[in-house]
């Protein structure tokens, strides 16, 4: 998909959901797969200060990144063989802002009776389960993955494909529920039904 049909899928293409119509919504599908950060929950993480100290670790290990945005550093690491140095930043900074996270308005539905529950996000599964764990949410996700859990990432496909088969369901039978165009995209790739939070997307 296009920038230009993310910024048309941003302005309405797919359903914004209603905070009043949320649940009959998500109960019509076989399983519901959420994001995390910005869906469930608000991760407390400084992602200004994560990306520097993400830079200042791979330059430490020889590796230039002057210029590049946090998300292309894991590119960067992954061409340059120093992808566990970035992990091994970002799960620091995720997991101290997964215990200062607050819960979201839409964690009630995740909470509630309904079809089979997962979680795919582009945060490491360790600071996705103790978000769960902190909001007592976990008892009520049947599948978790994160940024490390498979070999790619959001808006690569396979996170939410794997997420689905952990949960066995079928992906035409799927709605993935997410705040952002990347979450979008990782939906349309995979041939999911998917439906933004309340309000709209907040992010790329």
């Amino acid at each position: 998909m296009t920038d230009a049909a993310l910024d048309a899928a941003r302005e309405g293409e797919w359903p914004i959901l209603d905070a009043f119509e949320t649940r009959a919504d998500l109960d019509a599908f076989e399983a519901v797969v959420y994001d995390l950060d910005g869906t469930l929950v608000s991760l407390a993480v400084d992602w200004e200060a994560a990306a520097r100290d993400a830079a200042a670790a791979l330059r430490e290990a020889g590796v230039d990144v002057d210029g590049t945005d946090l998300w292309s550093m894991l590119d960067v690491a992954d061409g340059s063989g120093t992808r566990d140095v970035v992990e091994g930043v970002l799960t620091d900074h995720e997991c101290d802002g997964a215990r200062a996270s607050r819960r979201l308005e839409l964690a009630e539905d995740a909470v509630a009776r309904g079809p089979p529950k997962g979680v795919c996000s582009l945060n490491c599964e360790a600071a996705c389960r103790l978000a769960l764990d902190v909001h007592d949410l976990a008892r009520d996700v049947d599948a978790v993955v994160g940024r490390d859990t498979v070999a790619t990432r959001k808006p690569d496909p396979e996170p939410l494909l794997e997420t689905l088969r952990r949960l066995g369901a079928d992906p035409s039978g799927a709605v993935f529920v997410g705040d952002s165009r990347r979450d979008a995209l990782t939906a349309e790739r995979a041939g999911v039904a998917f439906r933004y939070v309340p309000g709209g997307p907040s992010g790329h």
